[in-house]
């Protein structure tokens, strides 16, 4: 068990808050027997940001944490401001996730001081957004505050939902829903599948399908998460994804599938049930936690084994990034955060990660962490451009 006094320790430190009486404290009690063990397990249940470093070395994550407290009590008294993620980034020392690192990096990690004149450019995360083309043509903006309300559907600002009683009629009609970077919606279809709509991404579907019909939507480009209402539902009408040169047949399931206009291979992973696709005249079922890559440059098909989890965190909230360089993990949070990245520093695109980050932070606490552990040796921000240094 945990005392209130030595929870109160913890909090404060991990949010800098902690004096160096108070830091004095926490470094003691960690050094005794079991307690960093309650320690870690206290951070993990409560703090969700995770991080780790892929590389040659490993340190033991207990001396890294008492030789972080230490250093955090020099700064203070040197009066020295510290961003939060100085402090979050020791405490993910220590949640059991190894930390490997290049030669000379910790010693070498840069302790920035900032003057109490100084406002540094925030950059908060995306939010609930998107834009609604009707088949007029006409667009709605939905957002936070924003309610929207038709004959067959509404939105309460955080999602999009359509009546069931459209499906009465007999002819089809379209609406596109568009989130632009930085945003993110959920959309509940006629028929009652789910839908979760990642940044920069656009979805075709009808108002309503027709009774005994294919139910047929359009991922025109973007990433999407589908939970499918199954065919018994609906009288064995089948639901079918298009998504540029493929087709996915569902076969009750949920499934996700990234085709950025930018990248030139298209992602389907299946978590529940089964799918077919049919690519030029080649199908291939998938069976869960099975990934199949369209290489839209050479038309290959290739299917392999996932982490499924690390595909479809994005829509719990949360960054997965399982051996990503960071050249691709600042493709995603450019579209989260809706920025652009500049690599001054070009030996750093290649550095991987293992962790998870959670997406309702600010890009600043997320490019702290990978300033904190020598991955670059600063960044900048002007406007929505981050350099990487």
């Amino acid at each position: 068990m945990i005392s209130k006094n030595t929870e109160n320790l913890i909090v404060k430190y991990i949010n800098k808050a902690a004096n160096a009486e108070e830091l004095d404290q926490l470094r003691d009690w960690v050094k005794k027997p079991n307690n960093y063990k309650i320690f870690k397990e206290f951070v993990r249940t409560h703090y969700s940001i995770l991080y780790t470093l892929e590389n040659q070395d490993k340190l033991d994550a207990k001396e890294v944490l008492l030789q972080r407290i230490s250093k955090d009590k020099s700064v203070i008294k040197q009066k020295r401001i510290r961003s939060f993620m100085k402090y979050a980034a020791a405490a993910i020392f220590v949640l059991g996730l190894s930390y490997y690192y290049q030669q000379g990096y910790l010693s070498n990690i840069p302790t920035q001081n900032i003057s109490e004149d100084t406002v540094p450019v925030i950059i908060e995360p995306g939010t609930n957004k998107a834009v609604l083309t009707l088949e007029d043509g006409s667009n709605i903006t939905l957002g936070k505050g924003k309610n929207y309300q038709s004959e067959n559907v509404n939105s309460n600002g955080e999602k999009l939902a359509y009546s069931s009683e459209a499906d009465t009629k007999k002819s089809i009609v379209y609406n596109y829903l568009t989130i632009p970077r930085g945003g993110q919606f959920y959309l509940k279809l006629s028929d009652d599948t789910e839908v979760w709509l990642n940044s920069a991404t656009q979805l075709k579907y009808p108002v309503n399908f027709i009774t005994g019909e294919t139910r047929e939507v359009e991922l025109v480009y973007g990433e999407a998460y589908f939970v499918v209402s199954p065919s018994s539902n609906h009288n064995g009408s089948k639901f079918n994804l298009i998504c540029n040169a493929q087709e996915v047949e569902v076969i009750g399931t949920e499934f996700n599938v990234k085709a950025y206009k930018e990248e030139k291979n298209i992602y389907t992973t299946l978590v529940e049930g089964k799918i077919d696709l049919n690519v030029n005249d080649k199908k291939k079922r998938l069976r869960p936690n099975e990934q199949l890559n369209l290489n839209l440059d050479t038309n290959t098909l290739t299917v392999k084994k996932v982490d499924v989890y690390n595909e479809i965190s994005w829509k719990e909230g949360v960054f997965s990034f399982e051996g990503k360089p960071l050249k691709d993990i600042v493709t995603i949070l450019s579209r989260w955060y809706d920025v652009e990245f500049i690599f001054e520093n070009k030996a750093a695109q290649e550095r991987r990660f293992n962790g998870s980050l959670r997406k309702d932070v600010n890009i600043n606490e997320v490019l702290n962490i990978v300033e904190n552990f020598g991955i670059i040796k600063e960044y900048e921000i002007k406007n929505k451009i981050v350099l990487l240094k």
